[in-house]
């Protein structure tokens, strides 16, 4: 998980690098994420339904192998299309992957332990949003963009061994079918639309952070800044965790959203300073962070009868809301100027907000 969140945030970090070596501007640059993203969200579903019966080593396996592949790709492509096409290899491999370490984790570990092995797992993404890009944007300052990429597809060949170490695990199939009914139901479609608005309004400005702060936080001075943001990140996954159990859902998720909004709306005024940002991207991370818990929690209680399908679902939600996002961001970029990102990413977490407070207001049956 740390390799696979590895590849998806350092990219953030090169993005300046990557666009003048494929001449390309930063907002086109800034589409490889998008690219990776949505193809993450469709793939994963149907990848689990179409395997649902497999030996999750093979997935876990066969999918770091396709990743590997695609971080291959992405070291000896020389055009933006080449790039292109290998971030959808990634993808596929990523979605097979990270799509059934969870249930590995689950079905491996006794009930005693199960909340910490699912922790585990998770703490692999937080992690690599706080060391997995610092160590790339300093590595690729004197390897290259690419040599991160070869170095990403090293150690994710190790990750490919590996999981041969691991024990014989099946779990029950849910046809896609299934998966599209849970979809639809509203009470689960409305946390899910969160989701995705959340996650928009954050990554229309963090995917080109390292644009818009480029004044104060020049060359590898950036990795200290998204490794702030990831150090937010943890901490908020953290909190939300025990807020959750102690007030609820509804109101963590609130507050996430919310401090959110707050921060994205006084980031133009951080930019003025290292200091400022640092603190800014720490709190805006620690707030983003606590919203996957909440989200997570709900879902349960809205499908009891099939609490995989929804986390699934929700795991497609947050990489459509940062697909989104990237798109939306290299939009702005291109158009108005980085000047605008924060101001539009405010109006999309505000909508959230509204979103999340209209869901507090609403009746939600676990069946609807």
């Amino acid at each position: 998980m740390f390799t696979v969140g590895t590849d998806l945030f350092v990219l953030n970090g090169l993005l300046p690098t990557i666009a003048r070596d494929l001449q390309v501007t930063e907002a086109t640059a800034g589409q490889l994420t998008t690219i990776f993203a949505a193809t993450y969200a469709i793939g994963s579903p149907l990848i689990a339904a179409f395997t649902g019966s497999w030996d999750r080593r093979l997935l876990l396996g066969g999918g770091m192998v396709i990743f590997v592949a695609g971080m291959v790709g992405q070291a000896v492509g020389t055009t933006f299309l080449a790039l292109a096409v290998a971030r959808v290899v990634a993808a596929i491999g990523a979605a097979a992957f990270q799509s059934n370490a969870f249930a590995v984790a689950g079905a491996t570990a006794s009930d005693e332990t199960r909340g910490r092995a699912l922790s585990w797992v998770a703490t692999g993404v937080s992690v690599s949003s706080v060391l997995g890009v610092p160590i790339g944007v300093f590595a690729g300052a004197s390897l290259g963009w690419r040599g991160v990429m070869w170095g990403i597809a090293g150690v994710g060949a190790i990750v490919a061994v590996a999981v041969l170490a691991l024990p014989r695990v099946t779990v029950p199939a849910a046809g896609l079918r299934t998966r599209l009914s849970v979809l639809v139901r509203p009470a689960v479609a409305r946390v899910l639309v969160v989701t995705v608005f959340g996650l928009t309004a954050l990554f229309s400005v963090f995917v080109y952070l390292p644009v818009i702060a480029a004044d104060v936080a020049p060359g590898v001075t950036i990795s200290w800044v998204l490794a702030a943001y990831g150090l937010g990140s943890v901490v908020g996954n953290q909190l939300a965790g025990r807020w959750t159990d102690q007030v609820g859902p509804r109101r963590v998720r609130l507050v996430s959203i919310a401090g959110s909004a707050v921060l994205l709306a006084v980031l133009n005024a951080a930019l003025l300073s290292l200091p400022g940002l640092l603190v800014a991207v720490v709190v805006v991370g620690a707030f983003g962070g606590m919203l996957m818990v909440p989200q997570q929690h709900r879902l349960f209680s809205l499908a009891p009868d099939a609490p995989t399908v929804a986390l699934g679902l929700n795991g497609s939600a947050i990489y459509v809301g940062s697909g989104l996002g990237s798109a939306l961001g290299g939009l702005v970029l291109s158009g108005a100027g980085p000047a605008w990102l924060a101001p539009i990413a405010t109006v999309v977490a505000v909508a959230a907000v509204l979103m999340a407070m209209e869901n507090a207001t609403v009746r939600e049956p676990a069946m609807a």
